[in-house]
C-alpha cells in the first residue's frame, strides 16, 4: 500500500494517518529482527516448519469460523423478536467470537454429548478477559508447535517467556582451541580499537571488552607491559565515552576514571623497568620480553583526569550535596599527583616534571592553613613545598607560561597568609604588570585574582593606599565577576555567540575558589574613603582637583542625587553614610556605620581573626577624621590643644602630635607646633571661605578677558583680509608691495591691543 502513491492520495485523512503509523510501528519493531529477516530472505525454504503450523492454525482458524456461523445463525432463529448488529472493524468482538467459536469446536471434537449435538453454558456467551484470552491462545500455540517438533525431530524445546528482553551471550573473546598468547591478545586489543570512534559504537561495551581482555591477558600471565598496554586504551576509552568536550563525565564514569588512574599508578610503581613514553612507536614497542617498551604517558593521563574533575565541579549546582560529594574526591586527585610526582622526578624530563609540579601547586595555592598564618616564622610545610617547586620552575621552564602562573600562585599564597612584604616584592621584581596583556586567557585571570588578593592583604595590614592600588582597576569597570571568572555578565552592546559563551563558561572557576565579590567591594570602598574624604576637605576650594577613585565619587553622586535618604541597608549605603559622618569629623557615627552587626555579618566576619581587622579600620576612621576635621576647621582656629584633639577622637596624644607633624611637613597645614604648651599654633596663611570664592571668581573673570581678546583677534583679521582684497591687492602683489603692505598693517593692529590692553588695567 506504501509503494502505490496514486492510492495514498485517494485515502482518507484517517486511513492515511493510520497507514503511516503502522508503517512506523512496523519499521520499528522490526529493527530486532532484522538479522532474522536477512537470513530468512536468503534462505527462505528453512521456515517450512512455521509454515506448516500457520497452516495448520489456519485450518483450525476457518473450521472456528464455520462454527460460529452456525451457532449465530441458530442463535438468531431462536430469538427473531431481538436485532443483534456486529461491527466487523471492532478487533475486541472479533477476539470474542475466535474464542467462542474455538471453544465450541473444542468442545466438539471432544465428545461432550455426542456428535451432532452441541451444549450451550453461560460461560461460553461472557466476555473473557484479555490476559485469559491470550494466555489460552499462547498455551495452543505452544502445544502445537511442540508437537510438531516432536514429531519432526523427536526433541524438547524449552519455553521461551514472551515480552521479556532477550539476554545475549557476550561474544566470546577467542576461539575455544586457540592459544592465547602475546600476538593473539593484540590481535584481538587492534580489532577492539579499530571500533574507537565510529558511528554506531557502544562505548560502554568497548569499556567491558578491553577489561575482559586485560583479566585474560592477566590469567594467561602475559606479562605486566601487555596489561598496561591495555590500561592505557582502558582509560582513554573511558574519556572518549563522552564525546562533547564541553560537558563533563557522568558520576559513574568518573569513579572508573579515577579507579583506573590509579591502577595504572599501581601497575607504574611495581614495575619501574617498563620504559614508558609518548614519544615511542608502536613498531618500536616491546611486550613480549624485557626490556620493556610500552608507548603512552601517565602524565597526560592525569592532566586530563585533572581537567575532568574540573569540569565536573564547574557542571554542579556549587549549593548542592552533589557538589561536596564530587568535591570529596580532591584528595584522592591529589594523592594521585602526590604519586605521580614520585614516579617522574627520579626519571621525568625537566618539562615534564614542571608540568606535574604546576598541576600541584595550582590544587595548593588559594588553601588557607590556620598553623602558617597564625606562626610565620615557623617552616610549614606546604609553603616549604610550595617554595621548592616554584623554584624548580623559575629555573628549569623553557615556556614562560609555566613561569607565570607559578609566580603568580605563590603570591596568592603569600597574600592568603597575610606574608605582605614577600607577596609585594615577589609582584614588584617579577614585572607582570607589564607583559601580562600578552598573555593567554586563563593567566589573566590568575593575575587579576592574583592582584584581588594582594589588595586585600594590603588592606589587612593597614596600608590602605597599596590596597587601593590594588583593586582600583578590577573595580572601576563593574566588571569584578566577570574579571575573576566567578559568572557571566550581560553585555548591552553586543551579544555573546553560543560558541563564545560556551568557551568564557568553560573558563569559569569552580566555586569553592571564588572571592566573595561584596567583600571586595566593600574592601575597596573603605580604602577609597579613607583616602577620598580627607582629600576632598583639603582641597574643597580647588576647582581644578582630580578624583582618586572614579567608582566612589559614583556611588556618593548617586546617593545625593534621591531625594529621601533613609537609614542605610545595602553595604554601599553604609559605606556612603559613614563618608558623609567622616566630612563632619563626626569619627564615632562614621565608625557605627562600617562596623555593626550587618556589617559584620556581610563582610568582616568573612576574614580570619575579624576583631583585628575591625580594630585596624576603627583606628584608620579615627585619623582620618582628624585629618579631616583640621583641614575643615583650621581656619576657624588661632590654635588647637594637642590634648584636646586626643579626647576627641580617642586617639594617644603621640599618635595626633605625629599625624599633624607629617601635615606640618608635607605643607598640607599651614601651621607649627608649641612644645612647651602642646599647642598647634595656626599661621592664618590659608584663606577663609569668602576669599576662596574671591579668587576663584577673578580666575574665572581673567579666563573670560582672555577669551574675549581672542575672540576679537580673529574677528579683526579676517576684517584686515577682507578690506585688502580686490585688484589692488592683485596689483600689489606683483609690484612686491604686498608684504610691505601686510607687516605695516599687523605693526598697526599690535600697537592697537596694546593700547587696548593698557586701558583695561588703568580701569
Amino acid at each position: 500500500c506504501w509503494e502505490d502513491r496514486e492510492g495514498r492520495k485517494q485515502m482518507s485523512k484517517n486511513n492515511a494517518k493510520g497507514l503511516t503509523t503502522l508503517r512506523q510501528k512496523l519499521k520499528k519493531y522490526n529493527r530486532d529482527f532484522e538479522s532474522d529477516i536477512a537470513t530468512y530472505r536468503e534462505n527462505p525454504d528453512e521456515g517450512e516448519e512455521e509454515e506448516a503450523v500457520d497452516s495448520e492454525e489456519e485450518k483450525s482458524d476457518e473450521e472456528a469460523r464455520e462454527d460460529f456461523t452456525k451457532m449465530k445463525a441458530a442463535k438468531e432463529e431462536s430469538r427473531p423478536s431481538k436485532k443483534v448488529t456486529y461491527d466487523d472493524d471492532d478487533d475486541d468482538d472479533d477476539d470474542i467470537d475466535w474464542e467462542m467459536s474455538s471453544d465450541s469446536s473444542s468442545s466438539e471434537s471432544d465428545g461432550g454429548e455426542g456428535p451432532g449435538t452441541t451444549v450451550y453454558t453461560a460461560a461460553m456467551f461472557l466476555k473473557k478477559q484479555p490476559g485469559e484470552e491470550k494466555k489460552e491462545k499462547k498455551e495452543k500455540k505452544e502445544k502445537r508447535v511442540k508437537k510438531k517438533r516432536e514429531e519432526d525431530e523427536g526433541g524438547e524445546w524449552e519455553e521461551v517467556t514472551k515480552g521479556a528482553p532477550m539476554i545475549k551471550e557476550a561474544p566470546k573473546m577467542f576461539a575455544k582451541d586457540t592459544e592465547v598468547n602475546h600476538e593473539a591478545v593484540i590481535k584481538k586489543l587492534n580489532e577492539i580499537i579499530s571500533a574507537r570512534g565510529k558511528k554506531g559504537t557502544d562505548r560502554n561495551e568497548q569499556i567491558a571488552l578491553l577489561k575482559e581482555l586485560q583479566s585474560i591477558s592477566n590469567a594467561n600471565n602475559l606479562g605486566p607491559a601487555i596489561s598496561m598496554k591495555i590500561m592505557f586504551h582502558i582509560i582513554s576509552a573511558i574519556y572518549d565515552y563522552n564525546p562533547n568536550i564541553a560537558t563533563c563525565m557522568r558520576s559513574e564514569m568518573w569513579e572508573k576514571c579515577l579507579a583506573g588512574v590509579s591502577e595504572l599508578l599501581d601497575m607504574v610503581e611495581a614495575n619501574p623497568d617498563i620504559n614508558i613514553g609518548e614519544n615511542i612507536l608502536e613498531e618500536s614497542e616491546n611486550v613480549t620480553t624485557p626490556p620493556y617498551r610500552v608507548r603512552g604517558c601517565v602524565l597526560t593521563i592525569v592532566e586530563r583526569m585533572d581537567e575532568e574533575f574540573t569540569k565536573m565541579l564547574q557542571a554542579c549546582d556549587a549549593h548542592s550535596t552533589e557538589y561536596v560529594d564530587r568535591l570529596k574526591d580532591e584528595k584522592e586527585v591529589c594523592v594521585i599527583l602526590d604519586r605521580l610526582q614520585t614516579y617522574l622526578v627520579p626519571r621525568g624530563t625537566t618539562e615534564e616534571i614542571c608540568r606535574v609540579y604546576l598541576r600541584r601547586i595550582e590544587h595548593m595555592y588559594y588553601k588557607f592553613d590556620p598553623e602558617a598564618y597564625d606562626n610565620p616564622k615557623l617552616e610549614n610545610k606546604s609553603f616549604k613545598d610550595m617554595e621548592e617547586m616554584c623554584k624548580f620552575i623559575y629555573a628549569k621552564d623553557l615556556t614562560d607560561r609555566l613561569r607565570t602562573r607559578s609566580m603568580l600562585c605563590q603570591i596568592y599564597h603569600q597574600a592568603l597568609h597575610d606574608r605582605w612584604y614577600q607577596a609585594r616584592d615577589l609582584m614588584l621584581m617579577s614585572h607582570l604588570q607589564d607583559t601580562i596583556q600578552h598573555s593567554d586567557v586563563p593567566t589573566q585571570i590568575l593575575y587579576n585574582r592574583t592582584m584581588v588578593q594582594l589588595g586585600l592583604c594590603a588592606f589587612r595590614k593597614g596600608n590602605i593606599r597599596d590596597a587601593h592600588n590594588a583593586l582600583v582597576d578590577i573595580q572601576s569597570g563593574g566588571r569584578a565577576k566577570e574579571l575573576l571568572a566567578q559568572g557571566l555578565l550581560l553585555q548591552r552592546q553586543h551579544e555573546r555567540t553560543p560558541e563564545q559563551e560556551k568557551i568564557e563558561k568553560r573558563r569559569l572557576l569552580p566555586y569553592h575558589m571564588h572571592i566573595n565579590l561584596e567583600l571586595l567591594e566593600c574592601v575597596y570602598l573603605v580604602s577609597a574613603m579613607l583616602i577620598e574624604v580627607p582629600y576632598m576637605a583639603a582641597h574643597e576650594m580647588d576647582a581644578r582637583r582630580r578624583m582618586i577613585s572614579k567608582n566612589f565619587h559614583h556611588v556618593m553622586r548617586m546617593s545625593e542625587r534621591q531625594a529621601l535618604t533613609g537609614p542605610p541597608e545595602s553595604m554601599r549605603e553604609h559605606v556612603v553614610a559613614a563618608s558623609k559622618a567622616m566630612k563632619t569629623g563626626n569619627w564615632k557615627e562614621c565608625k557605627n556605620y562600617i562596623i555593626n552587626e550587618k556589617m559584620n555579618a556581610k563582610v568582616w566576619e568573612l576574614f580570619y581573626k575579624s576583631e583585628t581587622v575591625q580594630e585596624m579600620v576603627t583606628s584608620k576612621i579615627q585619623e582620618e577624621s582628624l585629618r579631616t576635621y583640621l583641614f575643615t576647621y583650621s581656619s576657624v582656629y588661632d590654635s588647637l590643644s594637642l590634648e584636646t584633639l586626643a579626647e576627641m577622637f580617642e586617639i594617644d596624644q603621640g599618635v595626633v602630635h605625629s599625624i599633624i607633624s607629617k601635615m606640618i611637613i608635607n605643607e598640607e597645614l599651614m601651621a607649627s607646633l608649641d612644645e612647651p604648651t602642646h599647642t598647634v599654633v595656626m599661621h592664618r596663611t590659608e584663606p577663609t571661605r569668602l576669599q576662596s570664592l574671591a579668587l576663584q571668581l577673578s580666575e574665572k573673570v581673567s579666563s573670560l578677558v582672555d577669551n574675549n581678546e581672542r575672540i576679537m583677534e580673529l574677528k579683526q583679521g579676517n576684517l584686515f583680509f577682507q578690506k585688502s582684497g580686490g585688484m589692488q591687492d592683485r596689483q600689489d602683489r606683483f609690484q612686491g608691495n604686498y608684504q610691505q603692505n601686510r607687516n605695516q598693517n599687523w605693526q598697526d593692529r599690535r600697537n592697537q591691543r596694546q593700547n587696548y590692553s593698557q586701558r583695561e588695567r588703568a580701569y
